[in-house]
């Protein structure tokens, strides 16, 4: 059973006349949270309005993340997407498989497809993130039942890697990445 997303925290900077930026998220088990916060601390200087879970606000840029869940974002965030329109937006995520540019270009396809097409968006950034303890528990219990099924094992190493993220490299990446999106956005 997954746990429920965690509460998330909202804070309000005010900064001048600057682009307004709200960085909207969805995050099960701090992967996420770690990726906005650090977005948050790269944009420094920048008004960001809303750091936090979905809600209204008015901004001139929505930065909107989530954990993976089955291939897709949080539905709570699919339906914060569908509700944006006429916005600049860009999307970021963490996901428990890793590694592979191919399947987050995937996941970045699935979540064009729930953006409002009035909507402009103007980028995607995917880290791994660590996976609940849970989810090793079932790799190794159908290990047990499949002896040798390489892609069992795969997945076991995977989540092995996984441990460590995000790191302090990929929250560099994404700091990087929120402010190329503001660039784009002015």
């Amino acid at each position: 059973m997954m746990e429920e997303p965690r509460e998330v925290r909202a804070c309000e900077r005010k900064a001048g006349n600057s682009m307004k930026i709200a960085i909207v998220y969805q995050s099960m088990t701090g992967n996420t949270q770690a990726v906005a916060e650090a977005m948050g601390k790269a944009l420094d200087g920048q008004e960001v309005v809303w750091l936090g879970g979905p809600k209204p606000v008015e901004a001139d840029l929505y930065l909107v993340g989530s954990w993976t869940d089955k291939g897709m974002c949080h539905q709570g965030i699919t339906e914060y997407l569908q509700s944006l329109k006429g916005k600049k937006l860009a999307y970021f995520g963490t996901a428990g498989f890793g590694g592979s540019q191919v399947y987050y270009d995937t996941l970045s396809q699935r979540v064009k497809e729930a953006v409002d097409p009035s909507n402009q968006l103007l980028g995607a950034f995917y880290c791994q993130g660590k996976m609940p303890q849970a989810v090793r528990q079932r790799y190794e219990n159908l290990l047990k039942e499949r002896p040798g099924d390489a892609q069992l094992q795969a997945s076991l190493e995977n989540f092995d890697r996984a441990l460590s993220h995000p790191d302090g490299e990929d929250l560099r990446k994404a700091g990087e990445w929120a402010k190329r999106m503001v660039s784009l956005a002015q």
